[in-house]
């Protein structure tokens, strides 16, 4: 199958089309049936694929970097009656598991980061559903700020997952229901079973959306909304975001300060890490002036294509290792100049698309172990990748200096999902461990000293590290896929749960199950006979 792209050119865009006028930013879906990812299916009714949600995830980031003046964004429909039939069922149909649970997952992220925006970029989403929304298309609009339905008798609302599919709402429908809009538990029930939605005033009643206006007058009213919303907008003025440049082979991917190769015979992925020169920590008095293809906004744009590419092109790759180059001054001086600077746009959006990366590792169903040695950068924000890794080996040479480091960056500015930080997500249990690494911060730490903080997870000597951790991968590397995903998963987040860790969890848990089950996927599932007029055959066992 051809390998899946999620370095986009706006100018390619086939499913959406996005306006500015002055504070306020519209997003519309003009979804073309043949537009479809892949052969096999028709994307009827502004459903949508995944080529979909790569546009829209690419859009939502350009709108924060080359349009920060804007703070009001709608979502809507180009197509009359219809806002969106949400995920095309014969994709799903069509797809095998690996596929339709990355799918989920990367939707997913992609409405996280439109929940994130008000609060991160100053950018206020509306969802201004003119038609049915359906499933996904109403999970779209479940991660706006406000949702406004037009009342024309027709068009409802409704997350028919279970009823047609039975599978359920896969971009965290049900959680953000109950959770974010604080739907009541019976009415959720209610309307996570009945197939054809809510409607008019029933549907604001429910708390399913904010407002429903008449056919004649919808336009006018979402318009005077996002006019009141945005105000005069924010006092910015961007930059243009290209297109990445990449060179993508069967080995992987190389990029300017990122590079992936691919090691098919024994399932394991090497991720290759550029550090910063030192003049990329000169940061000038208008920041933007730095432009795109500055190192601090370059490498994590690279990082993060290069994790989808592994996600979605190489299900058999288990365990990555992360490896970096570089003077790990230079990491420092950079992080110090980032935290100075933190209140300048420009930065504050740097520093959330390093916390939105870093949260891919996070989510990704992939074994990271970190591995630092002489020559290695991993201090500060470079470090925090580390800390996203599942085990961090540090090498402790005799002769040849190697370091890591801890900067400002790492004490609160990357949150978890679970809303914290990944060193107090480290030591949840232990306060004083944690507050022990944060005053070590800008000192350069030997392994042993790591290993005393409880930032490494062993430190084999020169002698015995390639042994060491050759073994180590190779162990990893046979275990079981399904139990490694779920063990991580469980591991990886310790302490306070959130809506998005809850939706996360319940994706890999559940979604996972749901999508292998006979009910759904079997010869006579729901899914499967979605379209059949036969009816589906369910195992009434519940388990």
């Amino acid at each position: 199958m051809k390998p899946i792209r999620f370095n986009v050119d706006p100018k390619e865009y086939k499913h959406l089309k996005v306006a500015v006028e002055g504070p306020i930013a519209r997003i519309t879906l003009t979804i073309p049936e043949d537009g479809g990812l892949r052969d096999g299916y028709k994307l009827k009714l502004n459903s949508y694929d995944l080529g979909v949600d790569i546009e829209l995830a690419d859009a939502t980031r350009r709108l924060r970097f080359e349009h920060p003046e804007v703070s009001a964004v709608a979502i809507q429909s180009g197509q009359d009656g219809i806002f969106s039939a949400g995920a095309n069922i014969f994709m799903l149909q069509t797809s095998g598991h690996p596929h339709k649970v990355n799918f989920c997952k990367f939707t997913n992220e992609t409405r996280c980061s439109i929940e994130d925006s008000l609060q991160d970029s100053k950018q206020y989403y509306l969802a201004a559903a003119n038609g049915l929304a359906s499933g996904g298309g109403y999970e779209l609009c479940l991660a706006c700020e406000e949702i406004h339905l037009i009342d024309d008798r027709n068009s409802t609302v409704s997350l028919p997952e279970l009823p047609y599919l039975g599978v359920l709402p896969g971009t965290g429908g049900l959680t953000r229901l109950v959770d974010k809009r604080k739907v009541r538990r019976d009415l959720a029930d209610l309307f996570a079973t009945v197939a054809e939605g809510v409607k008019g005033q029933r549907a604001v009643d429910w708390k399913l959306v904010d407002a429903v206006h008449t056919a004649s007058t919808f336009h006018e009213k979402v318009t005077a909304r996002l006019q009141e919303i945005a105000g005069d907008g924010n006092p910015y003025k961007g930059i243009t975001l290209d297109v990445l440049k990449a060179d993508y082979a069967d080995g992987g991917a190389e990029y300017k300060y990122v590079n992936l190769k691919i090691n098919h015979d024994s399932r394991v992925a090497t991720i290759e890490l550029t550090g910063p020169d030192a003049a990329d920590g000169d940061i000038p008095a208008t920041p933007s002036d730095l432009g795109c293809d500055w190192y601090g906004l370059r490498f994590w744009r690279e990082l993060d294509d290069a994790l989808l590419n592994l996600r979605n092109n190489y299900y058999e790759i288990g365990t990555v290792v992360i490896q970096s180059s570089g003077d790990i001054n230079n990491v420092l001086k950079l992080d110090n100049a980032l935290a100075e600077k933190k209140d300048d746009w420009f930065i504050r959006e740097v520093l959330v698309e390093i916390k939105r990366v870093l949260k891919r590792i996070d989510y990704t169903s992939r074994s990271f172990f970190t591995l630092i040695e002489p020559g290695s950068c991993f201090a500060g924000s470079l470090f925090e990748i580390a800390l996203a890794s599942d085990r961090i080996y540090m090498m402790d040479h005799e002769e040849e200096e190697n370091f890591v480091a801890i900067s400002t960056l790492n004490d609160g500015f990357f949150p978890m999902g679970n809303g914290i930080s990944r060193l107090n997500t480290r030591f949840y249990y232990e306060k004083d461990s944690a507050e022990k690494v944060i005053a070590a911060k800008d000192k350069l730490l030997t392994a042993a000293e790591a290993m005393a903080l409880g930032i490494a997870t062993d430190t084999p000597d020169d002698i015995d590290w390639e042994d060491e951790v050759r073994i180590q991968i190779e162990e990893r590397a046979s275990f079981s896929p399904d139990a490694l995903t779920g063990m991580e998963a469980s591991l990886r987040f310790p302490g306070p749960e959130t809506m998005e860790t809850k939706i996360f969890s319940r994706l890999t848990a559940w979604q996972n199950w749901i999508f292998t089950r006979p009910n759904a996927v079997g010869e006579r599932g729901a899914l499967t006979m979605y379209g059949n007029v036969r009816s589906p055959e369910f195992d009434w066992k519940r388990v």
